[in-house]
């Protein structure tokens, strides 16, 4: 029997903001649980430190760079009608492949792919959408940081009221109960804007008010705000792993729990370094979590190295669905680790951003990092801080990784001149790796 899938992701999670990854406070019970009756990952990665480019990759199962689209740090609202900055209607995705051999698909949450009419979640292999287009958006208002409204129903504008992560998670719910007795397999990805700027929680509804009609301004945020949103998220995603055991689906589901990036400024990376924008480990590095009662044994943790595309691949596998002849992937498949999570896969990971000049390259626990023309190199085994540059003392593993990823990056299309990186929060928040 073909399992059902449901892909959380979230919005700037940071590595250790969750209890099972050493969190510093108690909100994330649920997730919690979540890890302990499956497995989770210590070095799991994000394809990308910013938004966008890691949903292409995890769209597509390919690396990001392949499509102009994933080259923008991340799609700003400013490219609302772009016909050129998104995910292309014709490039095969995980939904189209799985809706092709006969699951229903829905998307619940953030697309931020591009913006109609060239581009949209029901172009690329949705039956279903029900969230925002772009990123930052107001969880009250509802309105993308220049504005516009932004809640959508399918093609349509949906004018809904209340804090954006509970509808996020209660469409959730109710699509999964809706599929009590449905013949087909589901996808269902849910994709939160938690806990993404800006910094509310469901207390702040009446300062929204006052800062749609221009009274009062958003203040900078928290870290008890921020964890508060991530305790908001959580407990949605407790109510869907509920409405799988009412349903009866609970066994068969593949249920996987990640971040698109790593955390922004109120969030925990320990003990990583770095965040958001940065390829630093903190801002790459994010949990996995992945439960799948049928499959899975509870309470195991792995160190395979994982990155955002592999899940297409692994879909796939355990969908049994071949992937296009003409879009081969790049990520592999990760069942026979969630199987047997001591066997390890041996791979090498790479990451490049226009912002900074910065490339890495993981390979076993050394990784290669250039930043400005700067280069390092750490034994993340031993310095899993960044702060003991190894390059001087291994000249000739130093020489082997560059010349690997100058390999790598002459396989993927070039930064293209006119991509824009969009930094929309204080850059000075970034940690430097020495």
């Amino acid at each position: 029997m073909r399992p059902n899938f449901v892909f959380i992701l979230a919005d700037d999670l940071g590595y250790a903001d969750l209890g099972c990854y050493g969190g510093r406070t108690p909100c994330s019970p649920e997730l919690d649980r979540m890890a302990a009756e499956g497995l989770r990952f210590t070095d799991g990665y994000a394809n990308s430190p910013v938004c966008s480019p890691t949903r292409f990759a995890l769209m597509t199962g390919r690396w990001q760079y392949r499509l102009r689209g994933g080259s923008d740090e991340p799609i700003a609202s400013r490219n609302r009608g772009n016909t050129v900055l998104g995910l292309p209607p014709a490039h095969p995705t995980l939904p189209s492949l799985l809706r092709g051999a006969g699951y229903a698909t829905a998307l619940a949450g953030k697309w931020h792919l591009g913006f109609p009419p060239a581009f949209g979640p029901l172009k690329s292999g949705y039956d279903e959408f029900f969230g925002v287009m772009s990123g930052g958006v107001d969880y009250f208002t509802h309105c993308d940081s220049a504005g516009v409204y932004d809640l959508c129903e399918g093609d349509s504008e949906a004018r809904r009221t209340g804090y954006l992560t509970d509808l996020i998670s209660a469409r959730a719910v109710d699509y999964i109960e809706r599929q009590k007795g449905a013949k087909s397999p589901f996808l269902l990805s849910v994709h939160y804007t938690a806990p993404h700027w800006p910094w509310e929680t469901r207390a702040d509804a009446a300062l929204a008010e006052t800062i749609r009609q221009g009274i009062a301004h958003l203040d900078g945020g928290s870290v008890e705000t921020y964890l508060t949103m991530v305790r908001h998220m959580d407990e949605g995603i407790g109510n869907i792993l509920q409405s799988l055991a009412r349903i009866g689906a609970d066994a068969n589901t593949i249920v996987v729990f990640t971040s698109d990036n790593g955390g922004e400024r109120f969030s925990d990376t320990w003990p990583l370094k770095g965040g958001k924008m940065d390829l630093l480990e903190g801002g790459i590095r994010v949990p996995y979590i992945v439960r799948w009662p049928d499959r899975v044994a509870a309470g195991g943790k792995t160190s395979q190295l994982a990155i955002t595309m592999d899940w297409v691949a692994t879909f796939l596998a355990a969908a049994g669905v071949q992937p296009h002849e003409d879009y081969p992937l790049d990520g592999i498949d990760l069942l026979p680790v969630l199987e047997h999570p001591q066997q390890t896969i041996e791979r090498e990971l790479y990451w490049r951003m226009k912002f900074r000049e910065q490339k890495a390259m993981r390979s076993g626990n050394w990784k290669y990092l250039s930043l400005e023309g700067s280069e390092f190199l750490f034994d993340l085994s031993k310095d899993a801080r960044e702060r003991a540059n190894r390059a001087k003392r291994e000249p000739e593993r130093l020489a082997q990784m560059r010349q690997k990823f100058q390999a790598w990056e002459a396989s993927v299309p070039p930064v293209p001149v006119d991509a824009k990186v969009s930094l929309v929060y204080d850059k000075t928040s970034m940690a430097q790796p020495y």
